[in-house]
């Protein structure tokens, strides 16, 4: 699967929530998402294109992949 595949999958779950009046309820339904249904190779190649700029995301969908990217990051690991 591609980058930009991804981005587009990320951006349509961003479509869904986008309607959530709480933007906090809104991101972490995002996240929730990618982690639960996403492959770790997806979530790499993910973590990849939002070190590279983010290019392409929608702002609720960046602000996820952000939380994600954080969140799996090796410094974050116990």
């Amino acid at each position: 699967m591609s980058d930009d595949q991804l981005v587009k999958m990320a951006n349509d779950i961003a479509a869904f929530f986008h309607g959530e009046p709480n933007r906090e309820d809104a991101v972490g339904g995002i996240v929730n998402h990618i982690q639960k249904f996403w492959t770790p190779r997806m979530r790499e190649k993910l973590i990849e294109r939002v070190r590279a700029g983010g290019n392409g995301f929608a702002d609720l969908a960046l602000e996820a992949a952000r939380r994600i990217a954080n969140a799996e990051s090796p410094a974050a690991r116990p």
